[in-house]
């Protein structure tokens, strides 16, 4: 496929906003393949995201943005960020010790529907050093005191490996520690986790057991943004099941462990295909 440009931007919804982005793209030559668009009428703010091919495009790639922030940045107030399809993604994956979102993801990325790199996966523990050899990537273990007297310290090992490998975005596939404020602030909405949808009622250890105790009817999961605030950043997917008396905790934890995997692939593959547009504490997903 031809490299193209990809825009998302956000600003005070106003009249003219599309006609004049889309005159702006053909009016040089560019042939747009997607535009979506939406309209926050309470809060009175246009999202959109709009994509054009680039090979007869009239102006060079690097001074796109520098047209776009001078010809309409400052008039509507507009705040953008602009993509190429032919830069690929550079994802590095955190975990701990379940496989489970780990294995997905690398299947999927194996069976060619991430359009991304991995370069590295980074884990507290040596337990699943084994999945990443079958793939073939490399393994980075960095032990954390319980104490967490070494947490600045594995984490400063852990951002200098991110900058080497030139690391775009991160995925905690069930990674059990908390991210600091230093690595949240360098990666700001590009740090994606995924968890059980029961908090905060079931806090700890073993959720699906305190849920199974309790007779719940619906279990969840939730992927996100992580933010300072800790599993309370912008939301990017979410998914229900429905379970009765008739399931075991076991059986929950199954189905749950299954809906952490379809929600987090979901998470990652907009994403990638850089569909997310982050405003406030909420996501505005294009579809």
């Amino acid at each position: 496929m031809k490299p193209t440009a990809i825009l998302l931007l956000h600003c005070p919804d106003q009249q003219g906003i599309i006609s004049e982005m889309t005159k702006f793209i053909t009016d040089n030559q560019g042939n747009i393949v997607y535009l979506d668009q939406y309209v926050d009428r309470q809060d009175g703010n246009f999202f959109m995201r709009i994509e054009w091919v680039l090979d007869t495009f009239l102006i060079p790639r690097e001074k796109i943005k520098e047209y776009i922030q001078t010809l309409y940045a400052q008039r509507y107030k507009m705040e953008c960020n602009l993509y190429f399809s032919d830069q690929r993604p550079r994802m590095a994956i955190f975990v701990s010790k379940m496989s489970h979102c780990l294995y997905d993801l690398l299947a999927r990325w194996k069976a060619g529907e991430f359009d991304v790199d991995i370069p590295c996966i980074i884990s507290n523990h040596e337990d699943l050093r084994y999945v990443a050899d079958q793939f073939s990537i490399p393994y980075y273990v960095w032990s954390i005191k319980k104490d967490h007297s070494n947490k600045a310290e594995v984490e400063a090992a852990e951002m200098e490996l991110l900058k080497k490998e030139r690391v775009t975005f991160i995925v905690l596939a069930r990674y059990m520690q908390i991210i600091s404020d230093d690595m949240i602030k360098r990666y700001p909405n590009h740090i994606i986790n995924i968890h059980h949808s029961f908090l905060p009622a079931f806090v700890g250890a073993k959720p699906y057991h305190q849920a199974w105790e309790r007779g719940v009817k619906v279990i969840g999961a939730t992927s996100h943004y992580v933010t300072a605030d800790l599993d309370a950043g912008p939301i990017i997917e979410q998914d229900v099941m429905r379970v009765s008396h008739k399931d075991t905790a076991e059986s929950m934890v199954r189905k749950g462990r299954d809906l952490e995997k379809i929600v987090l692939s979901r998470a990652v593959r907009k994403h990638i295909e850089r569909k997310i547009l982050t405003y406030h504490n909420k996501t505005i997903i294009f579809s």
